[in-house]
């Protein structure tokens, strides 16, 4: 096909698009079904936090697929189409076609690195194009259709260079992606923005199945108890903690015995680290040892603890800290029910905080109600 049938069939396209989009707008107006890519786009913008979004442009052919693709990753916050690196200001898209403006057809993505990383987003884009091609991708031909990756600061550019170069190796072709700074970039048109939302028949250079690749490239990393619980700075405990609790946890402290928060506490529930929540001890292993403060034959796992020698105050004991927070919890003693393996594990009231089962899955310990059914 060449430049002025491809020209002439892209607009009649946009043409038609338009017109299909006000027709699918008009019948759906009420419907509360959504495209899945702009429920993607929804969920991302809603997750953005603005102090932490950065942003980088990429040109890879038809920027109506780009776009579409980015809008599929998770950590992608926001796009938008438009003009970059050309030679005046606010060039329409005609202009732009007409190969004397020098704009390539740009996405502009902002992401949240926090959960996105740019090297991710410049291998997934590698996917999308043939970086060996010159001013074509796909049906288009065209120097607005060149590659490109344009950032806003050395630290970006640095990673693109390298990013890039190290992708090269793949290829046996010169690579031709550009890798410069942005110098300018303007706005498309309307119906060009969420062009394949908006027309889902659309033209695209993209395979559908790289959308879904997409969507699943990025996928949110699950939590472990090393990631979830983690041990915070003595200063923001001591804002966070009563002075009790800070002088239990931190200073090895020990509360009075009968005057503490949980020595009789009979209800069903989970017994989390005062400092990290982490979770220590179930109601299920808790018993009346008569000392006044709580006790518990045994803690949910031994992996959640330190047991440490401790010779203070004359005597020889065996202290109990939290592993993840290294608070200090009390002391473990052999003088138990035998019928519960003959361990007495006493607990500071103050290292501690109590969640009854009612609340339990609420608050993100859902999957320990199952130890509270045990006989």
């Amino acid at each position: 096909m060449n430049t002025n049938n491809k020209i002439k069939m892209k607009n009649i396209l946009i043409l038609l698009g338009m017109f299909l989009g006000i027709a699918v707008f008009a019948a759906s107006c009420g419907d509360s079904k959504k495209l899945k890519s702009s429920e993607i786009k929804k969920e991302n913008e809603t997750n953005m936090d603005t102090k932490n979004v950065k942003e980088i442009y990429f040109a890879g052919g038809c920027f109506w697929g780009t776009e579409h693709f980015f809008q599929q990753i998770r950590g992608v916050v926001g796009t938008e189409v438009g003009y970059a690196n050309g030679n005046k200001e606010n060039p329409t898209y005609e202009e732009v076609i007409s190969h004397t403006t020098g704009f390539a057809e740009t996405v502009k993505v902002k992401y949240d690195p926090e959960q996105v990383d740019l090297r991710l987003l410049i291998d997934l884009y590698f996917k999308t194009i043939d970086p060996t091609s010159l001013n074509k991708q796909g049906n288009d031909r065209g120097d607005q259709y060149r590659t490109g990756i344009y950032s806003t600061d050395k630290e970006a550019e640095a990673i693109v260079k390298e990013e890039v170069q190290k992708l090269a190796k793949n290829y046996t072709k010169p690579v031709l992606v550009e890798t410069i700074p942005l110098k300018n970039f303007y706005r498309a048109e309307d119906y060009h923005q969420d062009y394949l939302d908006k027309n889902p028949g659309g033209y695209c250079h993209i395979e559908p199945g790289l959308f879904e690749m997409a969507r699943n490239a990025n996928p949110p990393k699950k939590q472990t108890q090393e990631t979830k619980y983690q041990k915070q700075d003595k200063k923001v405990l001591k804002e966070k903690l009563t002075a009790e609790q800070y002088n239990v946890t931190q200073e090895n402290g020990t509360e009075r015995p009968f005057q503490n928060e949980y020595w009789d506490e009979t209800r069903e529930g989970i017994y989390v680290d005062i400092t990290t929540g982490e979770p220590l001890f179930i109601s299920t292993d808790k018993f009346e040892s008569g000392c006044g403060w709580p006790s518990f034959s045994k803690p949910i796992t031994k992996q959640l603890i330190d047991e440490k020698l401790d010779r203070t105050h004359g005597m020889t004991r065996v202290e109990v800290r939290s592993k993840t927070g290294d608070a200090h919890l009390g002391h473990v003693f052999n003088d138990g029910p035998a019928d519960k393996g003959g361990l007495r594990y006493c607990i500071n009231s103050a290292s501690l905080k109590f969640i009854p089962k009612a609340e339990m899955k609420e608050k993100g310990y859902g999957e320990y109600i199952s130890l509270l059914d045990k006989k």
